[in-house]
């Protein structure tokens, strides 16, 4: 059994290595992302919520993405384990996740943190070819996780859960490092 959250910059691997990992583990790969674009394509009444703030280009708030992500680790298929990928993303949503785990008799076993030099992510995500990654796009969004995002990894180191893993590699040499520091949850 795994519970473990990926973290990291824009470009740093995050989905490559959920993948391998929630394999790995036999756990579900719950990403934010996936979960507002199912809701959203389901017309749930979360999905509808989401869909009307992105509609008036806001950002969802915090309660609205803990809503989606409590809704989705009470489902059976993670009684075994889950990896969260893209949650949590403020220091507020890591406290009410921990208290989420506590009312649900969990925890988080491991926070995985990919490290990759900035110039190496510019470079990544300039070779994906997505039309929305342009350099300046790509500076911003590495902005934006650095002032909020990265914060809530010494949340996490203070709870001695956080894992720093060199992902300036290939991908393979990732998945191992990665495997390396979570070989005491198997």
């Amino acid at each position: 059994m795994a519970r473990l959250i990926l973290f990291g910059p824009p470009g740093a691997g995050k989905g490559t290595q959920a993948v391998t990992l929630a394999a790995d583990f036999s756990i579900p790969h719950i990403s934010t992302g996936d979960l507002f674009r199912a809701a959203i394509s389901g017309k749930t009444p979360l999905g509808l919520k989401v869909q009307s703030y992105l509609d008036q280009g806001q950002l969802v708030p915090d309660q609205v993405v803990i809503d989606m992500v409590q809704e989705r680790l009470a489902q059976s298929d993670t009684a075994g384990g889950w990896l969260l990928d893209g949650f949590p993303r403020t220091i507020p949503q890591a406290q009410t996740l921990d208290k989420l785990l506590q009312e649900m008799n969990q925890s988080c076993d491991r926070v995985i943190n990919l490290q990759v030099p900035e110039q190496t992510l510019v470079t990544r995500m300039l070779s994906r070819g997505r039309k929305d990654d342009t350099e300046a796009v790509i500076q911003d969004r590495l902005q934006v996780y650095h002032t909020e995002t990265a914060t809530i990894l010494d949340f996490y180191r203070e709870r001695n859960c956080l894992a720093d893993i060199d992902g300036d590699t290939t991908v393979e040499a990732v998945t191992e490092r990665i495997k390396a520091a979570l070989a005491d949850l198997t």
